[in-house]
């Protein structure tokens, strides 16, 4: 049996104001691909499939249209939530939908009730793959119902994989029984990205990876870079980039092979980005003129300039190279040494009226003012003055 991970489709998502419904379809073309090329089983889905709890008429009909090619495909799917997802509304029809081979995982009640795959076709009481799905557990919401004192995510997650746990010694004591679980959390070790939203300040959130222990693979979700933190426990990743900080993934999942004696491997799996991403730093010119930036003029681009000064009009002549400039900032060179003097201390020290103005205008754009607006702002407190003094 062959099970293909992914997580965090994050569908309806915009990247910085673009939309990324075209680029989420081309996705969906190769998964669909995929799974016909390596007759894959079964699609684990490790949540956060929408990127709202109230996806757009448009976003939910790319899942349905989904959800039908994969399985007409040859696979089943296995979905649980994620904290992007509305539970409850993901999880509307699951019995129904399971009869089409589309299973949901998306309640509490639900934790000790794993998919059943059977591994030896011809056997009634041959070897099973029991696959289980944790959905996003917010610990406030469901500590009374899985029965804990503390509302952590740590708690929590102990008390579902525990479920889970004593559901699988019942079933092991009459025959072997391999399980993978799928689950949208935050283990210890995982690398996080600015895409996805903090589970809580200062990293308490984060789960030991010894939670997972004993089970044959772990199907992660919520981080967006693909990465294995134990052999036995893996995040897919995003199959997308979502933000700058992911312009280094490379963006997959994982091919993982079952057999009657359990996982017998796992293989990456390496989706085709739409657009590429450039990170850019450098002073306007030199971004202007250079070649080696010649790569990024077809990219989504972030770009740090780095003027002493900030440059005029900066965004329109950069897009003039990089039409797809997304994200625009400003690092002035020696602005380290300029933010040890406090702008209070600034304004103490400046000798007149246009002193404070021309720097409150330097403090707030970056750049001093040229000769020009110096005249207008030095006319505009000579009518000020002026008119104070009719009164």
């Amino acid at each position: 049996m062959r099970l293909l991970h992914t997580s965090d489709w994050h569908l309806g998502r915009s990247f910085h104001g673009v939309g990324m419904l075209d680029a989420q379809r081309a996705f969906v073309d190769q998964l669909v691909t995929f799974v016909r090329k390596e007759a894959v089983d079964v699609v684990l889905i490790a949540g956060d499939v929408y990127d709202r709890a109230l996806p757009g008429v448009d976003v939910v009909g790319l899942l349905d249209d989904a959800l039908v090619r994969i399985t007409g495909a040859g696979a089943q799917v296995v979905l649980t939530s994620g904290n992007h997802d509305s539970a409850i509304r993901l999880g509307f029809a699951s019995r129904l939908l399971e009869r089409g081979g589309v299973h949901l995982r998306t309640r509490l009640t639900e934790l000790d009730k794993p998919v059943l795959f059977p591994l030896d076709e011809g056997s009634e009481d041959g070897p099973v793959l029991a696959v289980y799905g944790i959905p996003w557990l917010e610990p406030r919401l469901v500590a009374d119902q899985l029965g804990v004192e503390t509302a952590s995510h740590y708690e929590v997650t102990r008390a579902a994989t525990a479920l889970i746990r004593d559901d699988l010694g019942v079933r092991s004591a009459t025959r072997t029984v391999h399980s993978v679980v799928l689950a949208h959390t935050f283990a210890s070790g995982g690398i996080s990205s600015d895409s996805e939203r903090d589970l809580s300040i200062g990293g308490v959130g984060a789960v030991p990876l010894d939670l997972f222990d004993g089970f044959g693979y772990a199907a992660l979700g919520h981080l967006h870079g693909r990465q294995e933190l134990s052999p036995a426990v893996r995040y897919s990743g995003s199959p997308l980039a979502y933000s700058f900080s992911e312009a280094k993934h490379r963006k997959g999942g994982w091919l993982v092979d079952v057999g009657a004696a359990g996982i017998t491997g796992v293989t990456e799996v390496l989706w085709e980005a739409p657009r590429t991403l450039a990170v850019l730093r450098g002073r306007l010119e030199e971004l202007l003129s250079a070649e080696e930036f010649a790569w990024a003029e077809d990219a989504y681009c972030q770009v740090t300039l780095t003027d002493a000064q900030r440059p005029a009009q900066a965004m329109e002549r950069l897009r003039a190279r990089f039409p797809d400039t997304l994200v625009l900032g400003f690092e002035p060179e020696g602005a380290a040494a300029a933010a040890r003097t406090s702008y209070s201390r600034r304004l103490a020290e400046a000798d007149d009226d246009l002193s404070i103005c021309s720097g409150f205008l330097a403090h707030v754009r970056g750049r001093d003012a040229d000769d020009a607006e110096t005249a207008v702002l030095a006319e505009a407190l000579e009518a000020v003055r002026l008119e104070g003094t009719s009164l």
